[in-house]
């Protein structure tokens, strides 16, 4: 995510860091920089103007040159003014309705069928909503058919009429089915094109007026760059939405439309999506991808989705196993399972401070767990409860049987038994002295 961008703006920023005394002249050539990879990164020259004089101003404004540390001070200058540019700050769902009415527009290949099942997964399972799903693309082949796996895959049911060639009567019937069964919120799926035309507008304009939605949201391939944003503007010439969704953030490289749409619509970006898995949906935090952007990851958003996976009652069980000395490779297994649902690998990582640039040029594959999960499913049930009665022979079997080397097995068996001893002294008084200790340092205050 904004790799080039998060390179080329780490090189400008280092290379005044690094200067024994900073000038204007120094400043100058470092915004000069920063304008030039906001350029590539398909920002849009206008809006990279802007931003590099606001930069440069603020720079020589706020004594970046008497500054003892001019460097640091110029990357939070950078960030405040990219988090900014982002919209500033968060702004959530109006789910006021009853139901509440979410209308998904977009072009065809946006990603908004996927998207609408992640935001349906998404209002579920956080928000405590019951969420009714609407087939209104009559055009694309199987799109009906997509929703309905996406339902079925997260427990939501969808509205559909497969015969009614008609986007406007569904989402009238919708809703009105929508209000006899209680549900409290209704996400309509509309059809899209391979570009802007007329008939398109019409007719997402006719639903909009039918069902009138408490939000409407414009979903936007941000693979595609500037030409993201120029459809956005046209969309909401003719709707007027309330928010901007950005999917397939995990294959772009340049970045150019989470910069520049708020700008250009000034309407907020919403959520990201990345990936295909259900629960890689995450609402936009300006500041938080400033971050990302500035290569200092995201911890927040990071243990948000690692909270997420979080079962209570399996960490209590987890915790009396481990307190027991009972922790075995079925417990692991689990804990694997739930990194696996957090979201795509290299992205996770990308949120640990300092690891982005660290993995940037490395296949960090999503099944990354798989040569770990064939080496434990080849034990049986009673060596993963007891890895301590795994002798040689056994390890020549498991080995076999999952198609790895007697090395990568002991590899395996040498990294749970020191795992299993971590976790074993952090349920000491010392132990927990210390994590209490680390999370007040970050910021975390009471954590236990």
């Amino acid at each position: 995510m904004f790799q080039n961008l998060q390179d080329k703006l780490d090189k400008a920023l280092h290379n005044l860091g690094g200067r024994g005394r900073i000038t204007e002249i120094n400043v100058a050539e470092t915004v000069k920089e920063i304008r030039r990879a906001l350029v590539d990164a398909d920002v849009s020259y206008k809006v990279a103007k802007d931003l590099t004089k606001r930069i440069q101003d603020k720079a020589i404004g706020q004594n970046v040159l008497t500054s003892l540390t001019p460097g640091q001070l110029m990357i939070k200058i950078v960030h405040d003014e990219l988090a900014e540019l982002m919209g500033g700050e968060n702004v959530g769902l109006n789910l006021s309705g009853n139901p509440s009415i979410v209308l998904i527009a977009g072009l065809q290949g946006s990603g908004k069928t996927t998207f609408s099942g992640k935001l349906a997964n998404y209002l579920k399972s956080k928000k405590q909503k019951k969420v009714l799903l609407v087939a209104g693309d009559v055009y694309r082949p199987a799109a009906i058919d997509q929703l309905k796996v996406l339902g079925e895959q997260i427990g939501v049911e969808v509205f559909s009429e497969t015969e009614n060639k008609n986007p406007v009567e569904i989402a009238r019937h919708a809703v009105d089915y929508a209000k006899q069964n209680h549900f409290t919120t209704v996400i309509i799926d509309t059809a899209g094109r391979l570009a802007i035309d007329e008939v398109m507008m019409d007719e997402i304009r006719n639903v909009h007026q039918t069902v009138q939605p408490q939000e409407t949201l414009f979903v936007v391939d941000s693979m595609t760059g500037q030409d993201a944003v120029n459809t956005a503007k046209a969309f909401n010439d003719v709707l007027d939405y309330n928010g901007v969704v950005l999917t397939k953030l995990d294959g772009d490289t340049r970045g150019g439309a989470a910069l520049t749409v708020r700008t250009v619509v000034e309407k907020p970006i919403k959520f990201i999506s990345t990936g295909e898995k259900m629960e890689a949906l995450d609402l936009f935090y300006p500041s938080r991808m400033a971050d990302r952007i500035l290569g200092m990851g995201d911890v927040v958003s990071l243990v948000e989705r690692a909270q997420e996976q979080f079962d209570e009652e399996e960490a209590k069980k987890l915790q009396k196993k481990i307190a027991k000395n009972q922790f075995g490779f079925d417990d692991f297994l689990l804990q694997i399972k739930q990194i696996k649902r957090m979201g795509n690998m290299k992205d996770l990582v990308g949120m640990i401070p300092g690891a982005g640039k660290a993995v940037k040029d490395v296949n960090i594959e999503d099944d990354a767990f798989k040569h770990v999960e064939a080496m434990i499913y080849s034990m049986t049930p009673h060596e993963r409860r007891n890895p301590s009665i795994i002798t040689t022979a056994r390890k020549n079997r498991i080995a076999k049987g999952s198609g790895r080397n007697i090395q990568d097995l002991n590899q395996l068996l040498k990294q749970f038994e020191q795992m299993g001893k971590m976790m074993k002294m952090m349920q000491t008084p010392q132990g927990k002295t210390m994590m209490q200790a680390m999370a007040k340092q970050m910021g975390g205050g009471k954590a236990f």
